[in-house]
């Protein structure tokens, strides 16, 4: 196995893996599977703000898991905080391997220079919740009931944890 940085070319395997998360699970509180195009958008929004995709694949080329992160928020003073992501494929799942995922953002967050990393998870996956808790996050809040999904409504537990980076924050 080796730690990837995911292209286009990875395109469809991510797309498999979110699809898979829409259709089965509360990882994304979407209902529509992704299309290439919503992927194409993805990658050129990632591409154009200079936000890593980290692949995780096996010796043939399969991806296992991806973890990135994108903007937090759109006002300015937020722009040293990220928000992240991670997806384990359903066949690669309890192996540890979004514990290597997650040690790779947080040190492309450091390296690029990230204050705070915040992880938005469904607070019943308690899974995602102890990896992230792990790695020092913290849960800063739960927002009750701001997703219906399943016939049910769903919590967002939001898990935060804090960077020694920038060396020299400014404003503007």
């Amino acid at each position: 196995m080796k730690i990837i940085n995911c292209t286009e070319e990875y395109a469809s395997q991510i797309l498999e893996i979110f699809n898979d998360a829409i259709l089965n699970t509360t990882a994304l509180y979407d209902y529509i599977p992704w299309t290439m195009e919503t992927m194409r958008v993805w990658f050129e929004t990632k591409r154009l703000h200079n936000f890593p995709v980290i692949g995780l694949v096996d010796d043939s080329g399969q991806l296992m898991g991806f973890g990135s992160y994108g903007q937090f928020r759109i006002r300015p003073a937020y722009k040293y905080t990220i928000e992240n992501s991670l997806y384990i494929h359903r066949d690669y799942r309890g192996r540890g391997f979004g514990k290597i995922l997650l040690a790779k953002i947080i040190e492309r967050a450091k390296e690029q220079q990230y204050h705070c990393i915040v992880g938005v998870i469904d607070a019943e996956n308690t899974v995602s919740i102890g990896l992230h808790e792990s790695f020092g996050f913290e849960n800063v809040g739960t927002f009750k009931q701001v997703g219906f999904k399943f016939g049910k409504w769903l919590d967002a537990a939001f898990m935060q944890l804090s960077l020694p980076t920038p060396e020299n924050p400014v404003e503007g």
